[in-house]
């Protein structure tokens, strides 16, 4: 099961992007501007930001999430988004003689599937462990593992970039284990900058409309509850 957690972000992240919308248009400095706005202002700014799209500002606030549970296959995807940092946990230097693995839900709800895919993976993990037997160093070993292999990652994405991957990724057209992730990293978000994440998600309910065209999933309106949750 994919664990998310929000392990560090900007203070106020919410006062630092209105602080920075301010000062494009004030004569004060930042420091000046981020000790004179009040909690109100802060909150009316934002607004407008989050409904102008102003979106440079969201750049100067970066959330770091620490995430479990996740596949390979989810990595692969998640590491597209380049305007991020990433530290994954390693397979050349951690061993993975007792490796878990991620079992996708069509496999899993196939009796007869499931036990085909249970049986592979104990076959790749007698295969890793027999070859570390024989002396072969964890980064070659590792050659045998499944992309189904459990792994760690830390994530750092500015705001910004978080909205770009929340459009992609929320989408129900999205793989479903990535978009399992994003909307546990929404929540995580929306503990600390509700306002900032207010319209985050799919592009859909982000913008009104669907970028898809005829691929679209046409669930437009239970895309809007999700948004709710």
């Amino acid at each position: 099961m994919i664990k998310v957690k929000l392990l560090e972000h900007t203070p106020e992240p919410e006062r630092a992007v209105a602080m920075a919308a301010r000062l494009c248009y004030s004569a004060s400095g930042a420091e000046e501007l981020a000790e004179r706005m009040t909690t109100d202002q802060v909150n009316k700014l934002l607004a407008k930001i989050v409904e102008m799209g102003h979106a440079s500002t969201m750049e100067h606030v970066s959330f770091t999430f620490g995430i479990e549970g996740v596949s390979r296959v989810l990595t692969h995807q998640l590491v597209r988004h380049r305007l991020a940092s990433y530290s994954q946990q390693s397979q050349r230097y951690v061993a993975e003689h007792d490796f878990e693995y991620i079992l996708p839900p069509t496999i899993a709800e196939q009796p007869e599937a499931k036990a085909r895919f249970e049986a592979l993976m104990e076959d790749i993990q007698k295969a890793y462990n027999d070859l570390a037997d024989m002396g072969v160093p964890k980064e070659d070993a590792r050659y045998v593992l499944a992309n189904a292999t459990e792994t760690k990652i830390v994530v750092t994405m500015n705001a910004r970039s978080l909205m770009h991957f929340f459009n992609l990724r929320c989408c129900n057209r999205a793989q479903w284990e990535i978009r399992d992730l994003a909307y546990k990293m929404l929540s995580e978000v929306k503990k600390v900058a509700p306002l900032l994440f207010k319209n985050a998600g799919a592009s859909c309910v982000a913008t009104g409309h669907c970028p898809e065209g005829a691929m679209t999933c046409g669930k437009f309106s239970e895309m809007i509850k999700m948004r709710e949750k």
